[in-house]
């Protein structure tokens, strides 16, 4: 039984087979499980039952699970983890805009939805993003306040662009962030998105070699293909 044993998880889904074999799986963890079919009924469960993890279907019957993560995101900070099928690429980058958390793709194993939940509560039990004056993940250190960055000890100079990108994506690790979310928080609110998306990909690639041991073998940053960035979790 994992550390976030009792933690209490609103599913949501209009698939009833899927709802009963997600609910064992997360009841024999542990989790305190309660379930929605539909948009509303999720919103009123956030309401009414206030979980510490909300896992979100997209295709629901009577409204978007977009809406439903964009209603729950304006009044709440709870960690939403997506359910989605190949055919929702698109959907699912806009979840992950509007706030959502991470994602799995339909047909998922248990396993790798019980991992997702772990990260996702782990990282909503720390502090909120940038309390801590000096974040340390393994051999990499950062410390905010006065812009250093060291890895084994040894300090790494960075541009500013790359300061303020390592930045961004260390302050979430764990998370999925979009391109947009980057480019919007390095580059400012009016970038376009579009024409700078190949100007991120070469900064990552020049973070990742001053940063990585292994830049063709990331141990920090994890390209998600056809959606962003994650920074490692641990």
């Amino acid at each position: 039984m994992d550390e976030q044993s009792g933690a209490r998880i609103l599913l949501v889904d209009d698939e009833r087979e899927i709802i009963r074999a997600i609910r064992r799986s997360l009841m024999t963890q542990g989790y305190e499980v309660f379930t929605a079919e539909s948009g509303q009924e999720a919103l009123q469960a956030v309401s009414d039952d206030h979980p510490d993890l909300i896992i979100l279907d997209l295709g629901l019957p009577d409204m978007s699970g977009l809406e439903v993560c964009q209603r729950v995101r304006a009044s709440s900070n709870i960690p939403i983890l997506i359910l989605s099928v190949h055919e929702m690429e698109r959907e699912k980058v806009e979840a992950l805009d509007l706030g959502a958390d991470d994602y799995v793709t339909k047909p998922f194993g248990l396993q790798e939805l019980l991992a997702r939940i772990r990260v996702a509560l782990r990282r909503a039990a720390r502090p909120v993003s940038g309390t801590a004056a000096v974040i340390t993940i393994g051999p990499l250190q950062v410390d905010i306040d006065r812009r250093y960055v060291t890895v084994h000890d040894q300090e790494v100079m960075l541009t500013p662009t790359e300061y303020d990108l390592l930045k961004a994506l260390i302050q979430h690790p764990g998370k999925i962030l979009t391109r947009k979310m980057l480019l919007t928080q390095v580059w400012g609110p009016a970038v376009d998105v579009e024409p700078q998306t190949h100007s991120l990909h070469v900064f990552i690639g020049q973070l990742r070699r001053k940063i990585e041991p292994d830049p063709r073998h990331p141990r920090f940053i994890f390209t998600i293909p056809g959606v962003g960035y994650r920074f490692a979790a641990e």
